[in-house]
């Protein structure tokens, strides 16, 4: 459940109209170094993007426990929130996400003291600073999670009820219940009640309640929960929360599989028209600098699949087996670090030479495209190829980036 809801951009890291508008405008121009710049602009921006989440609840509840779950942390591991059966959160304590500290999640002090006020108790821990706002309850709402609900949604931000714990009732119930127990059937009942308090406190509009385990992300309402929150977070924002997602499910994987393809094409431009100073050997292609643009966002992808050299070293721990045996199972040349030489290796290898000499039978399938509308995917081959070169709106700009350099680039990808 949420306050006020607002119309987002349809998928992660799609550019924004405005953007766009500012994007179509450099290239109407003929400015292609502009365009450029423009598009790093808009990447850097993608990439810094804060996202601040607030969780809080009654002493108990599991609060700082969510708080590790959530950024796929185990209660011990480096960076994880204190845990406890007593209060032990006094003030709002950030906890970046390990990989992405643009991505923060809060910490609140607990909200069962008998003297609570939603409005002093959202200034306390300054309301404006958050995103949205995660309430947890181990038992049941009370007149306090309602309040607070309320007091959100009056000030215009989301929030999200959550029941915790629900594995303890389930094993409850089973070993009360073993001929009768239906796993569905108390999860149901859970969910009905906690919304039938929540309404009798005051919250209207059908107070949605995610179940779940905070040991368990896999389990009961758990990836609907992060499946709601990215869905119904702005672009920018929505991007960097399904970046910072644990790699846990095929589907997770595939949602930021096709984000970040959503960037290849920027990538490409920005790095084509940045700079015109040839690589050595590579004549043709920009400098260094571009090539730094190249070997940095491999290593973001390699980052955001958990390919790194830490997270299979962590997997290959967890697995009992060697990290040699780990590493060998991924059949991509970039299952390395990303150096400055293996890009460069990358763009003068033959294999990957781009598209045909112009005037060629096969020229016209190069043809430039727009940045307002990216090339359509090509059917899956072993490695993806990307149509590369860059045509503004107003066209007129084939002379200006080959499809030959463009896709010299793009195809590293």
């Amino acid at each position: 459940m949420a306050g006020s809801r607002r119309p987002w951009p349809a998928r992660p890291g799609e550019l924004s109209a405005e953007e766009l508008g500012a994007l179509r405008e450099a290239f109407e121009d003929g400015n292609l170094s502009a365009a450029a710049r423009k598009l790093q602009d808009t990447l850097q921006s993608l990439e810094n993007v804060r996202l601040d989440v607030a969780v809080t609840g009654e002493t108990g509840s599991g609060k700082s426990t969510f708080v590790n779950a959530i950024r796929g942390l185990g209660d011990e591991e480096p960076g994880s929130a204190e845990t406890g059966v007593v209060e032990t959160t006094l003030d709002p304590t950030p906890y970046p996400h390990p990989k992405y500290p643009n991505v923060t999640i809060w910490d609140l002090p607990g909200i069962g003291t008998p003297a609570f006020q939603a409005s002093r108790y959202l200034e306390r821990v300054q309301f404006g600073r958050y995103d949205f706002f995660i309430l947890i309850a181990s038992e049941r709402f009370t007149a306090h999670h309602a309040q607070l609900a309320c007091e959100i949604q009056r000030l215009g931000k989301r929030f999200y009820f959550i029941r915790s714990k629900v594995d303890v009732d389930l094993a409850a119930s089973r070993q009360r219940r073993p001929a009768t127990f239906s796993e569905e059937g108390v999860l149901n009942e859970i969910r009905t009640h906690c919304r039938d308090r929540l309404r009798a406190e005051g919250v209207a509009d059908g107070p949605r309640v995610f179940a779940l385990s905070n040991f368990n992300r896999g389990l009961y309402d758990f990836p609907l929960l992060e499946e709601t929150l990215e869905k119904e977070l702005p672009g920018h924002k929505r991007q960097a929360f399904l970046l910072a997602r644990p790699n846990d499910s095929l589907e997770v994987l595939e949602k930021k599989k096709a984000a970040l393809e959503e960037q290849i094409w920027k990538l490409a431009l920005a790095a084509c028209t940045v700079n015109s100073v040839p690589v050595p050997g590579l004549p043709g292609l920009p400098a260094a600098c571009e090539v730094a643009i190249l070997t940095d966002s491999l290593s973001d992808y390699c980052r955001s699949f958990g390919l790194e050299r830490e997270t299979l070293e962590e997997l290959a721990r967890e697995l009992g087996l060697p990290q040699e045996e780990v590493q060998g199972l991924i059949r991509s040349p970039l299952a390395q670090d990303i150096t400055r030489g293996l890009v460069l290796q990358l763009l003068a290898s033959p294999a990957r030479a781009a598209g045909p000499p112009s005037g060629s039978p096969g020229a016209a399938a190069s043809a430039p495209r727009s940045p307002a509308n990216p090339p359509p995917e090509p059917a899956p081959t072993k490695r993806r190829h990307h149509p590369s070169s860059a045509q503004g709106p107003a066209g007129g700009l084939g002379g200006q980036i080959s499809s030959r350099e463009g896709g010299r680039l793009c195809r590293i990808y």
